[in-house]
């Protein structure tokens, strides 16, 4: 099955209005969850509606979100454009090799305050869901070629999986984060 590709960003412009901690947060989510309104964005990200919403016109001024056609009213939801995005190898261009590094120490940042967040709520949650949860790490001895490989099959495993794509959604099931760091130690 050929499954959608996240978008990989190579523009240093993009890079740069991506690359804000609340933009990170707000499009993640928008991929996570679907299309969702500012208002009902403004918990998640913890952010308020109305700030959220300019954040939302930065976005879709480079293509990252876009407007849910068909509905009508004042507050229409946002969908995400894309399944993900990606920024590639790092970029000889000093300009893009700069938002490539804050828009990776903003990703990073978003993987720790999602962890962080389950691990403040777990209480909350179901005894399955909490004993379904994992955070593991693992040291392979690998050559780049490898690593590179195992990335593959991981995302292949997981791809038909992402909310964006997945169609048979069975009763139950939420959305769930994954997050994957590959690097030499």
């Amino acid at each position: 099955m050929d499954l959608p590709q996240p978008r990989r960003i190579t523009d240093a412009e993009a890079l740069k209005a991506l690359a804000h901690p609340l933009r990170v947060s707000l499009l993640n989510h928008l991929i996570a969850v679907g299309p969702r309104t500012a208002s009902e964005c403004a918990e998640a990200v913890g952010s308020t509606a109305s700030n959220l919403s300019w954040h939302l016109r930065q976005l879709a001024r480079f293509g990252f979100v876009a407007r849910v056609e068909g509905t009508g009213g004042r507050d229409r939801p946002w969908r995400a454009t894309d399944i993900g995005y990606e920024i590639g190898s790092f970029d000889d261009d000093p300009a893009v090799r700069a938002q490539q590094d804050a828009l990776a120490v903003l990703g990073l940042n978003e993987e720790n305050r999602l962890a962080q967040r389950f691990l403040d709520r777990r209480h909350a949650l179901p005894d399955e869901w909490v004993e379904a949860a994992g955070m593991h790490g693992y040291t392979v001895n690998v050559t780049a070629e490898e690593l590179t490989g195992l990335l593959g099959m991981i995302d292949d495993i997981l791809r038909p999986y992402l909310v964006p794509l997945r169609a048979d959604v069975p009763e139950g099931a939420v959305p769930a984060h994954i997050g994957i760091r590959a690097f030499p130690r």
